[in-house]
C-alpha cells in the first residue's frame, strides 16, 4: 500500500514535470497565459469599473446628495439621467440625436461604399486600379477634417466670428441647418467612413464567381434581378461587417459632432460625454459611457442574428471561378467622373479650403490683400489671433512631437503585441486560452473610443493595484492608444501566422534552435508585410485620434489632433488650418515612406 502510493505520487510529479517540460519547449502556451491576464485586466476589468463607477457616489454630487459619501452606491445617476426632469438634456435628445446622426451616415456610406465598390471590382470603369487607390485616401485623414472644411466653406456670422467662403463669393448667409448641425455632420461623417463599406464590399464581390450570374441569366433572368437574387444575398455578411463597423465608428464619433454641433447645441452622446466630464460630472458621463457601450454590443447581436439566419453564403467552389465584369457602355466615362468627384469632394476639397484658411490675415477676408504667410512663419500675433505661425509655435510643436512619439510608442506596443497574439491564437488554435485571447483581444473595438476613453478615467484617475494613479501622464495615453488600436495588429497578425507552415519552426527546434532565434530569424521576416500593415494603421490611426484622447490630454500631454480642436473651440481657424494640413502631410508622408522602404526590403530580401 506504501508502495503504491508512493507510486502514484512519482506519476503525478512526473506528469507535472512532463507539463512543466511542454511549456518551456512550446512557449506558447506561457505566453497566452500572460496574454489573457495581461489583456483582461486592461479590456474586461475596465468595463466593470464603468458599471461601478456609475453605481457610486462621485465628488460632484455631494451638492445633491448632502449625507452620502464618495464611494457609496447609488441610483442617483440613473435616475437624474433617465428619469429626472434634465433627462431630455442629458439622455433622450442626445440619444435621438446619436441615433439620426449614426443610421443617416451609416446608410450614406453603404449606398457610397457599395456602389463605388460594384464600380471598381465589377465593371469596365476607366483606370479601376487607380481608382482603387484614390477611393480610400479619405481613411488616411481625420474624419473631422472635412467638418472643419465644412465649417470654413459654410459658416455663418449669426453665431460669431467671421463668415465663411460662401457668405464671400455669393453674398448669402448660409441658414444655421446648412451650416451647423444634424445635415451637416451626416454629410461629413458619411465622406470620411464610406471607405469602410468600399473595402469590405469590394472583397466580397471581388470572390463572388460570375458563372453563379450567367446561370441566372440562362434562366431568364434580368440584370437587376440577378444581383438581387444572386449577388446581393451572398455578399450579406460583408454588409453587415461595413454596417456594424461603420456604425461603431460613427456613433462613438467626438471631433465632427463638436465643430458642427456645439456652436447650435446640437448634442450626441460622445459630445454629452465630454461636457458632463468637462463640468465635473463624472458619473452622468460614466453612465452615458455605459449606454454608448450597450448600443454597440446590441447593433452587433443584432447584425450577428440577422446574418445568422442563413448558415451558407459560399461564394468560390472547386469548379473553377471566372469573375464577370458588366460593360458600362456609353455610362463609363460618366461613372469614372462622379468616383473622382467623390474623390475630390472628400480629400481635395477640404484641404484646398483648410490651406486658404490658414493664409488669411483676417478671418472672412478671402481677397489677394489679406493674403499672409505668417500663420506659418511668423512670430507674433497679427489681426484678432495672438499667436505666432506654426513654424515658430511652441504649442504646435510640442504637440506634433507629442503625437508622432504617440503614434510610435503605440505603434511599437501593438505590433509586439498583436504578433503574439496571433502567434498564440495559430499555434494553439482551438484551446480554451486561444479563443479567449482572440476574443479578448478584438472587444476594444466594440468600445466607442470616447466611451473608452471615460472607462480609462474612472480606471486610473486613482492607483490600480501596482499601479499608480496615471491620469494626467503621457503613459496613461501610450496605455489606452495601445489597446485600442490592438484589434488592428492582432488581426493582421493573425492573418499572417494563419499563412505560415508550421513546420518551419518545428525544423529549427529540432535542430535545437532557441524561441528567441526563431521567431527573429524565421517568423518574423516572413510575416513582415502583415506585422507592418497593423502598425502602419495604429500610426495613422493615433496621428488622427481624438475621440479617444480628447478626455484625457492637458497641456502637457496635448497632441496634434487636441490642438486643433483647441484652435477651432476658440476661434482660430488660421491656425486650425495650418495645423491640420502638418498633420495630414505627416500621416500621409509616414504611410508612403513605410510602403516604399518596406517594397524595397522584401525586394532585397528575394
Amino acid at each position: 500500500m506504501y508502495e503504491a502510493k508512493n507510486m502514484a505520487i512519482a506519476d503525478r510529479a512526473g506528469g507535472m514535470s512532463g507539463r512543466l517540460r511542454r511549456i518551456l519547449s512550446q512557449p506558447e502556451y506561457l505566453i497566452g497565459m500572460l496574454l489573457a491576464l495581461v489583456l483582461g485586466a486592461l479590456v474586461l476589468v475596465p468595463l466593470v469599473e464603468l458599471v461601478r463607477e456609475s453605481l457610486t457616489v462621485q465628488p460632484y454630487d455631494r451638492a445633491y446628495l448632502p449625507r452620502a459619501r464618495p464611494g457609496d452606491f447609488t441610483l442617483f445617476h440613473y435616475e437624474r439621467v433617465f428619469t429626472g426632469r434634465l433627462s431630455w438634456a442629458l439622455f433622450y435628445g442626445p440619444f435621438i440625436n446619436s441615433l439620426i446622426t449614426a443610421f443617416g451616415a451609416t446608410a450614406i456610406c453603404l449606398v457610397l461604399g457599395a456602389g463605388v465598390a460594384w464600380l471598381v471590382v465589377r465593371t469596365n470603369i476607366p483606370f479601376a486600379p487607380a481608382l482603387n487607390n484614390l477611393v480610400v485616401v479619405p481613411y488616411m485623414l481625420p474624419s473631422w477634417v472635412l467638418a472643419l472644411a465644412w465649417i470654413t466653406f459654410f459658416k455663418n456670422d449669426r453665431l460669431g466670428g467671421a463668415a465663411g467662403l460662401m457668405v464671400y463669393l455669393f453674398g448669402v448667409q448660409p441658414p444655421d441647418w446648412l451650416a451647423y448641425g444634424a445635415l451637416p455632420i451626416v454629410i461629413c461623417l458619411s465622406l470620411h467612413y464610406y471607405v469602410y463599406g468600399y473595402l469590405i464590399v469590394s472583397g466580397a464581390l471581388a470572390t463572388v464567381d460570375g458563372q453563379l450570374e450567367e446561370a441566372g441569366a440562362i434562366a431568364g433572368l434580368s440584370r437587376i434581378r440577378q444581383f438581387l437574387r444572386i449577388t446581393a444575398p451572398l455578399i450579406v455578411p460583408a454588409l453587415g461587417s461595413a454596417i456594424v463597423m461603420t456604425f461603431i465608428r460613427i456613433i462613438g464619433s467626438f471631433g465632427t459632432p463638436a465643430v458642427l454641433g456645439f456652436p447650435v447645441r446640437y448634442y450626441v452622446i460622445p459630445t454629452q460625454i465630454y461636457a458632463a466630464m468637462g463640468t465635473r460630472n463624472a458619473g452622468d458621463g460614466y453612465l452615458l459611457a455605459l449606454v454608448l457601450v450597450a448600443i454597440a454590443g446590441l447593433f452587433i447581436l443584432i447584425n450577428q442574428r440577422i446574418v445568422g439566419v442563413r448558415k451558407s453564403y459560399v461564394t468560390l467552389s472547386g469548379k473553377g471561378f471566372r469573375r464577370r465584369t458588366t460593360d458600362l457602355g456609353v455610362l463609363r466615362w460618366p461613372m469614372f467622373a462622379l468616383v473622382v468627384l467623390l474623390v475630390l469632394v472628400a480629400v481635395v476639397a477640404p484641404i484646398a479650403l483648410l490651406i486658404l484658411q490658414s493664409l488669411l490675415k483676417t478671418a472672412g477676408d478671402y481677397s489677394l490683400a489679406n493674403l499672409t504667410l505668417h500663420f506659418w512663419t511668423g512670430s507674433g500675433g497679427v489681426s484678432d489671433v495672438r499667436q505666432p505661425g506654426l513654424l515658430q509655435n511652441a504649442n504646435i510643436l510640442d504637440a506634433t512631437l507629442n503625437s508622432i512619439q504617440l503614434a510610435l510608442a503605440t505603434a511599437a506596443i501593438t505590433g509586439v503585441v498583436g504578433f503574439l497574439v496571433g502567434y498564440v491564437v495559430v499555434r494553439i488554435r482551438g484551446s480554451l486560452i486561444a479563443r479567449t485571447i482572440e476574443i479578448v483581444s478584438f472587444l476594444p473595438y466594440i468600445f466607442p473610443a470616447l466611451a473608452f476613453g471615460a472607462i480609462y478615467i474612472g480606471m486610473f484617475s486613482r492607483p490600480f493595484g501596482p499601479i499608480p494613479a496615471l491620469y494626467g501622464t503621457f503613459a496613461l495615453l501610450v496605455l489606452i492608444c495601445s489597446v485600442k488600436n490592438l484589434p488592428f495588429t492582432a488581426r493582421t497578425g493573425i492573418s499572417a501566422l494563419l499563412q505560415i507552415d508550421k513546420s518551419l519552426e518545428e525544423a529549427a527546434r529540432v535542430q535545437g534552435i532557441g524561441w528567441g532565434k526563431r521567431m527573429l530569424r524565421i517568423i518574423v521576416p516572413i510575416a513582415s508585410t502583415g506585422l507592418v500593415s497593423g502598425m502602419l494603421l495604429a500610426f495613422i490611426g493615433i496621428m488622427r485620434e481624438l475621440s479617444l484622447i480628447i478626455l484625457l490630454v492637458t497641456p502637457s500631454t496635448n497632441v496634434l489632433a487636441g490642438q486643433i480642436y483647441y484652435y477651432q473651440a476658440n476661434d482660430m481657424p488660421q491656425l486650425v488650418g495650418a495645423a491640420t494640413i502638418v498633420l495630414v502631410v505627416i500621416v500621409v508622408a509616414v504611410n508612403l515612406i513605410v510602403r516604399l522602404l518596406h517594397r524595397k526590403m522584401k525586394l532585397g530580401i528575394v
